[in-house]
């Protein structure tokens, strides 16, 4: 009889079908032998070192935050990749993709390094780090986008720092034409926000967040994303889309323009979200009033949308407690992405199928990971186990981030992350992370 390492026995998959082109829910064993999926059967008759009854619980493919901010090096007092990744696993993610935005920022080849070095023997869940685009390193985008375990470059077009952010149209053209991959973008117009400052000064309140950083600011910069993409033939990925005048544009191209949606967008709405949390509710781009609520479901259910990312970056309370706006903008989210999205399952907003193919088929998909996103034999053994019927409440002792806190302290849910997987070993379950240090980098198909 043949030995495996793991067999998960008694749950329902979440399992891509290629001929049907699509993720379908199925009761099936999984073995696991050396960190891959060995076998997938109704009954599997291996003999193996640990088997796992996951009877009542789901099992998803691993699921894939593609946009997080864990700030090291340089912002290592609001969270670091020890803490970040902790709170990744607590919350069911297997995979992050991390942005540049540290000190230094991630525009060279030693700044890459020095994160991948740093991460090493570290981090809880898999990683991979963008490398971010500014004037001066132009001409080395080609290089960095080729670095191994580095899902591209990610642009900021409006609210970034010193020379992350690029609000000058030739040089973004330039950066469009320096590479291949998919380049991922933080849409706003830095133009039109410094125009309209003087709306966030003189209410001096959060409320005004929305209408400061209004919907035209993200269709100007989003606009000429997609104009440039078409022009040069290159793929984009817009971040944190939350109007519904960019997602009724962005349905229109398809073809070159994948979208990114995050969990905030799809459960709070202004004004009451500003008046409830204050400054724990601002980040760039706003959370919008309600009248973009319907239309960036509908964007989700019909497929504009691809990816659900937490776009996870924490401050300090003392950092978001500054009067507004001098208070910075995010908070955290890799924690809760799954818990929150799963009750919107519950609640019927829309399909468990839906929800794994945005945070786990898709992110493998526009970015060509290798061997992780799917439940398929000789794929990485990564899943996230899911009890689709579990009653809890989110609450600030349950977040592992540095920030101590989540806008959404309080909130009852359904749907609650039993087990992370990594590889064939459970590195979380039940609220705790049982087997540390156990994340490895990320890799990518070489011809992407």
């Amino acid at each position: 009889m043949e030995n495996v390492d793991l067999i998960l026995k008694n749950a329902e998959a979440l399992i891509y079908d290629s001929q049907l082109k699509k993720i379908v829910k199925h009761k099936v064993d999984i073995a696991v032998k050396n960190q891959k999926i060995h076998e997938i059967a109704t009954s599997i008759t291996a003999s193996a070192t640990r088997e796992l009854d996951l009877k009542g619980l789901t099992i998803l493919p691993g699921v894939i935050d593609s946009q997080v901010h864990f700030r090291e090096p340089g912002f290592t007092h609001k969270e670091d990749l020890e803490s970040g990744t902790r709170a990744a696993v607590l919350g069911g993610v297997t995979s992050v993709f991390e942005m540049p935005n540290t000190n230094p920022t991630t525009t060279t080849v030693e700044a890459y390094e020095d994160k991948m070095a740093r991460a090493k023997n570290r981090v809880h869940c898999h990683y991979a780090f963008f490398c971010g685009a500014t004037s001066e390193n132009i001409n080395l985008l080609p290089e960095l986008e080729k670095l191994p375990h580095s899902p591209g470059i990610k642009i900021f077009l409006g609210a970034s720092f010193g020379s992350l952010l690029v609000d000058d149209d030739s040089v973004f053209e330039k950066v469009m034409k320096n590479g291949r991959k998919r380049l991922t973008i933080h849409s706003e117009d830095e133009a039109r926000l410094v125009s309209r400052k003087h709306i966030a000064i003189e209410a001096a309140h959060p409320r005004v967040h929305a209408i400061w950083r209004d919907e035209e600011s993200a269709m100007i910069s989003t606009r000429k994303a997609v104009a440039l993409a078409h022009k040069y033939n290159r793929p984009i990925h817009i971040l944190h889309v939350s109007s519904s005048e960019e997602m009724e544009f962005l349905q229109l191209h398809k073809d070159i323009a994948s979208v990114e949606i995050l969990p905030q967008f799809l459960t709070l709405s202004a004004p009451e979200c500003y008046e409830r949390l204050g400054t724990l509710a601002q980040q760039n781009p706003p959370i919008r009033d309600i009248r973009h609520f319907d239309k960036l479901w509908q964007a989700v259910q019909n497929g504009t949308v691809d990816i659900i990312g937490s776009d996870h970056a924490p401050h300090t309370l003392e950092e978001k407690n500054k009067p507004y706006p001098q208070s910075p903008s995010g908070f955290p989210g890799v924690q809760t992405l799954m818990p929150i999205m799963l009750n919107h399952v519950h609640q019927g907003r829309f399909s468990l199928e839906r929800l794994t193919e945005m945070v786990t088929e898709a992110p493998r998909r526009l970015f060509n990971i290798k061997n992780k996103g799917r439940i398929q034999v000789g794929y990485d053994a990564d899943f996230t186990v899911v009890d689709l019927k579990r009653n809890n409440e989110i609450k600030n002792s349950w977040i592992a981030s540095k920030c101590g806190y989540t806008p959404f302290d309080g909130m009852k849910v359904v749907g609650w992350p039993t087990h992370t997987i990594l590889k064939g070993e459970v590195i979380m379950q039940n609220d705790e992370l049982i087997k540390p240090s156990q994340g490895t980098a990320i890799d990518f198909e070489a011809n992407a």
